[in-house]
């Protein structure tokens, strides 16, 4: 194959991965603005959603595989090709997570614990894979690390959301809810809201990779692959 037909294909993949990321983050933010609005209409978009998050991601998956074993890429393509493949499985559980988000939204029976702010936290990691995105697509590697660094932001909050939510439970502490809430139906709410929290300090945990994974493709540099 001509080197320039190769070209295209390398800088297609490029553009299909972007579209992916865009595609997942439209998903994450429809499914807080569910949890938020308590959305079912949205909620149930971003589930129907997950089948053409599957489609791309597949054929994704096939093309970085056909451009290996059809292709003799150097070095730095050969980085490109594979920290892609790894990428776009990163974007994919991200959609899945998403989906969670969204069944989390129609599942909830009340509000409990509004004090824990789940749309400051679900910013904080969509940005976060926005931003290594933007790290991916400029190959910029101070992007990469700023990445890394937020993610200890991220765990700090989803602790301390965590925290006061058991610490509640614990003492005994009143919730806010609509009328009187069966003892069980409030437990099924708490460990749906810890869900929503481990779910999205798990975004924030993909973007890491997905920065990880370009700062290898980059430089050769494995520093934050482990």
């Amino acid at each position: 194959m001509a080197r320039n037909s190769y070209q295209t294909l390398l800088n297609e993949l490029e553009e299909d991965v972007l579209y992916l990321s865009e595609l997942v983050a439209e998903r994450v933010r429809y499914a807080l603005d569910a949890l938020e609005d308590k959305d079912e209409r949205k909620a149930e978009e971003v589930i129907e959603g997950d089948h053409e998050i599957n489609r791309i991601y597949l054929d994704l998956e096939q093309d970085c595989i056909d451009l290996l074993a059809l292709q003799q890429p150097v070095a730095s393509d050969l980085r490109f090709i594979t920290a892609s493949f790894k990428i776009i499985t990163d974007l994919e559980r991200i959609g899945d997570l998403a989906t969670n988000l969204a069944q989390y939204a129609i599942d909830a029976e009340n509000d409990v614990y509004t004090e824990v702010d789940i749309r400051r936290i679900g910013d904080a990691a969509l940005d976060m894979v926005d931003q290594a995105m933007d790290a991916y697509e400029s190959e910029d590697t101070e992007l990469c690390h700023s990445v890394a660094e937020r993610d200890d932001n991220i765990d700090t909050m989803c602790n301390q959301a965590s925290q006061t939510i058991v610490r509640d439970l614990m003492t005994g502490s009143d919730f806010e809810g609509d009328g009187e809430l069966d003892p069980e139906e409030f437990l099924i709410d708490v460990r749906r809201l810890l869900l929503t929290v481990r779910d999205l300090e798990r975004i924030g945990d993909h973007a890491v990779n997905v920065a990880a994974r370009t700062l290898y493709m980059i430089d050769n540099d494995d520093s934050l692959l482990f």
